[in-house]
């Protein structure tokens, strides 16, 4: 009896001091979230004004990007600081309150109402079209309604289609070098810009999380916007795409390779490009009398994608990887065209003869045009070709994007720059002359 009142009292204890252990879990995990809560809502997101500039323009403005991108973040950030309604047509609830959408969403004319996941209700479109036309009338000009999306086929032809002049289209990307600390561009490099990702404990919770995200997409989420592609077939697309990380696009290749014609890979391309999951870089077409290579660059826009697709948990992996050289030129071109001023035109130029420039950027509105290099080492070395190509173009500004931060003559015209202040002058508008 003793013995078992004995077992009896230390049985209680072990589940006392166990209940305590799960109590103090729950507790730190509790502060954890609410921690990277207060981290993700300090990250000031550059498209954050871009979004009230256009805001205070158009009635209506759609806020594009992928997934777990941060666009909700960046809208309830925007709905904080006027009078707002706030809809998830993800949840059920939600979607029954715009059942009479007219009447409901009218009640709110004074308010900026955020619509999100938005392509779920595309009927919701042309009673949009009528509330902007009447609130017009009304004096209700601007800011009205806040749409986020994936970026779906289906939302840029409805929009398109039902709200043509009132509505202004911003793209999201994920974060980039200017909005996280100078000395994490590494990091960001690694885990990738999905906020969820950067900000994980650790490296191997990033990688998770990467991994559950292309799992998601897959599985769930490109069948939910329509396409009906099996999930195998389309992560073994994507996992091409960034094994051809920053190469021109050989179709005949990956249609083989996957037992499709052309078209069909055209078809998945196209897909990932409107979800803004890959990048299409086309070649610059200049009247020079060389052959010039007709066919686009294609990237995978987040290097942690890439590096999840690839397979890549951390950095000492990633540079010991034969894939270290692209992934840093796709992180670098991302960053950049994600600040580069509106109308600029982004390409490469690339002869048969091996004469090549990575990026070429033109400002129209300044009529000039920059040649950029992207080298992923700390003491960047030029090659023949990519002098030729300079003769051939005749650029205002050249640039060699390296891993430093130290910026200094590299040769006569040429700069190499560090990543983050070549972003910073794009963002900026800067119009910096090379060092002689």
């Amino acid at each position: 009896m003793v013995l078992g009142q004995g077992i009896l009292i230390i049985g209680i204890a072990q589940g006392l001091f166990l209940g305590q252990r799960l109590h103090i879990a729950r507790k730190m995990h509790l502060a954890y979230l609410a921690h990277y809560a207060m981290i993700t809502r300090m990250i000031e997101r550059k498209r954050y004004k871009t979004v009230l500039d256009r805001l205070a323009l158009f009635p209506a403005v759609a806020l594009l990007g992928p997934r777990q991108v941060g666009k909700t973040t960046l809208a309830e950030d925007i709905a904080a600081d006027r009078e707002s309604v706030y809809l998830d047509l993800e949840r059920p609830s939600d979607r029954s309150k715009l059942t009479d959408a007219e009447r409901y969403l009218g009640e709110h004319e004074e308010k900026l109402v955020v619509l999100d996941e938005v392509h779920r209700v595309p009927e919701l479109f042309q009673a949009l079209r009528g509330l902007i036309d009447t609130g017009r009338r009304r004096g209700h000009k601007t800011g009205r309604f806040l749409l986020l999306g994936s970026a779906s086929m289906d939302l840029l032809r409805q929009t398109g289609e039902s709200l043509a002049g009132r509505i202004a289209y911003v793209d999201l990307p994920p974060l980039g070098v200017l909005e996280v600390n100078g000395d994490e561009k590494e990091k960001l490099w690694v885990r990738g810009g999905f906020p969820d990702s950067f900000l994980a404990e650790t490296d191997q919770h990033s990688m998770t999380w990467r991994d559950n995200f292309i799992k998601t997409y897959l599985e769930r989420d490109i069948p939910d916007l329509g396409p009906r592609i099996p999930a195998e077939t389309l992560h073994r697309f994507w996992t091409m795409l960034a094994h051809s990380q920053g190469c021109v696009l050989n179709a005949a290749q990956l249609a083989r390779s996957l037992a499709v014609d052309g078209k069909t890979i055209a078809r998945y391309l196209d897909l990932m490009v409107d979800l803004l999951l890959v990048r299409r870089l086309q070649p610059y077409h200049a009247n020079v009398k060389k052959r010039l290579v007709k066919s686009p660059k294609v990237y995978v826009r987040d290097s942690g994608v890439v590096h999840a697709l690839l397979g890549i948990p951390d950095r000492e992996a990633l540079f010991g990887h034969p894939i270290v050289g692209s992934s840093w030129e796709g992180f670098v071109i991302d960053n950049l065209l994600s600040v580069t001023p509106d109308r600029s035109l982004p390409s490469f130029y690339r002869t048969s003869a091996g004469a090549e420039i990575d990026l070429i950027l033109e400002f129209p509105g300044l009529s000039e045009r920059w040649a950029i290099e992207i080298k992923s080492g700390s003491a960047p070395k030029l090659t023949k070709g990519f002098y030729n190509a300079l003769e051939d173009i005749e650029p205002d500004k050249s640039f060699v994007v390296y891993a430093g931060d130290e910026r200094y003559p590299i040769s006569e015209g040429v700069d190499a720059i560090g990543l983050s202040e070549m972003a910073q002058m794009l963002s900026e508008g800067k119009n910096n002359r090379p060092h002689k």
